[in-house]
């Protein structure tokens, strides 16, 4: 058995055991006594959430909008300070799961001014981020597929198609590369690398309006 295919294994038993979870905190909510008010969407909708993949932006479509300078765009990084610092997408803001709930990110997270897009290494921190966010009611939320490792495959370093592929596969590359070097991948002198290295990156930032706490929908 080879090691990727282990890894494949392991992979997809992660999450399958996350989506055990999931089903029975899900399930757990429906069976509350009714005197337990519980403040976002109703458990039924929560389970129905869970189960839809229209939660997913694939790499393409992130880097398209990105390449466009999309305003609408607020990239959230889940993983730690130390991973984000080391590599993160342009002008993501920094929150890790485990910060989450906390309410000076409040603002970031329950806003309809943005497309919120979650991103993690894989799907892993970036699905609980969006799945503990949308139990609360929030909108307009969205996981990048793949996560960072999607993105270092498609995007900065890119799989050239078979010749018997068809055109579309070639134009597909075509902007993957043309998005890699937009990026900085592929253009970057030496000389230049070692600028990069001394000056630390900037990262914008954005303000957005806390919004006022919606009034739970559902409950049990």
């Amino acid at each position: 058995m080879s090691k990727k295919y282990k890894l494949k294994r392991l992979l997809v038993r992660r999450y399958q055991i996350l989506a055990a979870i999931l089903f029975i905190l899900a399930a757990g909510l429906v069976l509350l006594p009714k005197y337990k008010k519980n403040e976002g969407i109703a458990p039924d909708l929560f389970v129905k959430n869970i189960i839809s993949s229209e939660r997913y932006i694939s790499t393409d479509l992130l880097a398209d909008r990105l390449v466009n300078q999309d305003p609408t765009v607020l990239l959230i990084d889940t993983r730690s300070e130390k991973e984000f610092n080391d590599y993160a997408l342009p002008n993501a803001v920094n929150i890790p799961l485990k910060d989450l709930l906390n309410e000076n990110f409040d603002g970031y997270i329950n806003q309809d001014v943005y497309d919120v897009i979650l991103y993690s290494n894989e799907n892993f921190y970036a699905d609980q981020a969006w799945i503990i966010s949308n139990r609360l009611g929030y909108q307009n939320l969205y996981v990048l597929k793949g996560g960072l490792n999607e993105w270092f495959n498609t995007i900065i370093n890119p799989k050239m198609p078979e010749e018997t592929e068809p055109k579309e596969a070639f134009d597909l590359y075509s902007f993957r590369k043309a998005a890699g070097m937009y990026f900085g991948v592929g253009i970057v002198k030496s000389e230049v690398k070692k600028e990069i290295k001394k000056k630390k990156p900037t990262r914008k930032v954005i303000t957005v309006k806390k919004k006022k706490k919606r009034v739970p929908e559902g409950g049990c």
